[in-house]
């Protein structure tokens, strides 16, 4: 096979869970562009179903689905649901998250809960779920979406001159950096059945609502001199979602200008 013909999703299913956020409706776009049938899930079923539309307008197979990451029966429901339209399951993108405790960590036991039982317990429990079907095809990947703040502390320069916080919630941190050991583990135990785990930890994605100063101080924390735009993140799904990277598992991919080489 041509080696670019390896970079193709064309005859893959795909399940990217969220699909309309900052992260997630790069992400989408990248799937359905190389061709993959793509399913997005999450609670917010409107919103997907506007990106889904877009996607299909411009020739893409693309479709919505309700997913509540708090309930176990709304995964198997996703799953029956994707099962009995295609029979098959071969990406799995777990990027869809819930925002709890984020104020510093100065909340009660119960946000932080809330946090983990949707971005861990959650994540474990739909990971296992299509997990299964991949090691019965002997074939699949599973591409779990960090970040970068999973990999460092807070860098407190990045808010001077700024009225952000600069004690951002412990939970994400916490979170992020589990989901990167989470991805070893899980490509030591499915790696025999060809079934491959890796982790993209994209660096700071630039929004509107950024203080120019903010930007300023982030962008000059990178090699690159930038924060990450809305195409940043589509080439690293891409390859990992394909055949192009067959003999990759296990690791963790940076896509953060730099940031965490210095």
């Amino acid at each position: 096979m041509n080696v670019i013909e390896t970079f193709s999703l064309k005859g893959k299913v795909v399940l990217l869970t969220g699909g309309a956020g900052q992260y997630g409706r790069q992400i989408v776009s990248a799937l359905a562009e190389a061709g993959a049938m793509t399913f997005i899930a999450s609670r917010n079923l409107d919103a997907l179903d506007k990106a889904a539309s877009e996607e299909r307008g411009r020739g893409h197979d693309v479709s919505a689905l309700k997913l509540d990451l708090e309930d176990e029966a709304s995964i198997i429901q996703v799953h029956d649901d994707i099962m009995s339209r295609c029979g098959r399951m071969d990406v799995l993108v777990n990027n869809a998250v819930v925002r709890s405790a984020t104020n510093g960590w100065d909340n009660p036991m119960e946000a932080f809960d809330r946090s983990l039982h949707v971005n861990a317990s959650g994540l474990f429990a739909i990971t296992r779920v299509f997990a299964e079907e991949m090691k019965k095809q002997k074939s699949g990947s599973i591409i779990n979406i960090g970040s970068m703040m999973g990999m460092v502390g807070v860098e407190q320069d990045n808010y001077s001159g700024t009225d952000m916080d600069p004690n951002p919630s412990p939970i994400y941190y916490y979170e992020k950096g589990g989901i990167i050991n989470f991805t070893r583990w899980a490509a030591s135990v499915l790696g025999k059945f060809n079934v491959r785990v890796n982790c993209v930890s994209p660096g700071g994605l630039q929004v509107p609502s950024h203080p120019s100063r903010f930007v300023e101080n982030y962008s000059r924390r990178t090699q690159l001199g930038r924060m990450a735009n809305d195409s940043d993140l589509k080439g690293i799904i891409v390859f990992l979602a394909s055949d192009a990277s067959a003999y990759i598992t296990g690791t963790n991919i940076p896509v953060d200008g730099g940031y965490t080489a210095k």
